[in-house]
């Protein structure tokens, strides 16, 4: 079997179960969630929240990048989200790194240097801190739009709000 036959069929489990055509696409708790792309969780699970209730953009690191600031951007003035809850984890893959050392690393893997940063960052409450102020410093949100920086634990679950 192929990865798109894997795919197909797990989708087909997928639909034997599905239950969510009756969501709409404003989130129903009206939150975005910035977070990291890691496989170890997500951000509904942690925060307890269900298929529906928020929108979540992800990238690496879950870094404010010009990406996100447009989906951020959109979430709030057309489907009515009033606050981002912003979470890093601990053992992220940019934890400790440098821009130079990512560039490294995805040239060796594919032969083509990046030309941009992958805002590697030496200190985990600190980069939620930076990512928070970030947002809270751009002016494509509601005057009542909140803000709120998280750290969680892969090893135990934990959330912990940073202030």
């Amino acid at each position: 079997m192929t990865l798109t036959d894997d795919l197909l069929s797990a989708n087909e489990r997928y639909r034997d179960a599905f239950d969510a055509a009756d969501l709409q696409v404003r989130p129903l708790q009206h939150l975005a969630i910035l977070t990291c792309m890691d496989s170890r969780y997500t951000s509904q699970g942690v925060l307890g929240l269900s298929l529906g209730d928020a929108h979540v953009v992800r990238n690496a690191g879950g870094r404010v990048t010009e990406d996100v600031v447009r989906s951020l951007a959109i979430s709030a003035a057309l489907l009515g989200t009033r606050a981002c809850i912003v979470i890093h984890h601990t053992d992220c893959g940019l934890l400790g790194r440098s821009d130079e050392e990512l560039r490294d690393r995805v040239a060796t893997a594919s032969g083509a240097r990046a030309p941009f940063g992958f805002l590697g960052f030496a200190d985990l409450e600190q980069s939620v801190r930076d990512d928070v102020a970030a947002l809270r410093s751009i002016p494509y949100f509601p005057p009542e739009y909140e803000i709120l920086g998280f750290t969680y634990d892969v090893r135990t679950g934990r959330l912990a709000p940073v202030e």
